[in-house]
């Protein structure tokens, strides 16, 4: 009895801990990704108040700044505002990564992708800032494809490209083929569906 708890005892001490980001992606996988999906909605309700203010109130854009802008004006112009916003997506959607499997895996990969160049841009007006000097002789930071699009609509379409994919990941999360579910380390999936074929 005392050799079978000795050699279980160093079994237990020779296993490797579990690092943060196991953690996120096993049992607080669930968690973590609410957390996560409350910040993304927070950031929504704020780009879908100021395109109410723009295109429905028809306040002038300088004055449109969301809630926040509303009660703190300085943030909304504030590029470190958006840069780390951009940032916590992408550090996001990194660290919970590891916890999706198949399809659902793929959809977040698609987001995570995007929310990378994303955060490109976002990174480019943040450099301007700091060095300040503008892209394309711009008289405000300019990001590549504000270019071609306005800045609100731009960002708005970043969002969106950005969630669509992220909530069929959490679809295929939430509700995956059998076969996927076999494989999931987290208790995330509501119940498993059978696979169907393509």
């Amino acid at each position: 009895m005392d050799l079978t708890a000795s050699a279980l005892g160093s079994h237990l001490d020779s296993a490797p801990a579990l690092t943060l980001r196991d953690r996120l992606n096993r049992q607080w996988h669930e968690r973590a990704l609410q957390i996560f999906m409350l910040i993304v909605l927070a950031h929504w309700a704020e780009h879908l108040a100021q395109a109410f203010q723009i295109y429905v109130l028809k306040w002038p854009i300088p004055q449109a700044r969301g809630f926040l802008g509303l009660w703190q004006p300085w943030l909304v112009k504030s590029e470190v505002l958006h840069y780390t916003y951009a940032l916590v997506m992408l550090i996001g959607l990194w660290l919970l990564w590891p916890g999706f499997t198949g399809r659902a895996r793929t959809w977040w990969t698609v987001a995570l992708v995007i929310q990378f160049w994303h955060h490109i841009e976002h990174a480019l007006l943040q450099g301007q800032v700091i060095v300040g000097t503008n892209l394309f002789h711009s008289p405000v930071p300019t990001s590549i494809l504000q270019q071609w699009i306005p800045r609100v609509e731009l960002h708005l379409f970043y969002n969106t490209i950005v969630f669509i994919p992220m909530l069929v990941a959490m679809y295929y999360h939430k509700f995956p083929p059998a076969a996927e579910a076999a494989v999931m380390r987290c208790t995330c999936a509501v119940h498993s569906r059978p696979l169907i074929a393509a």
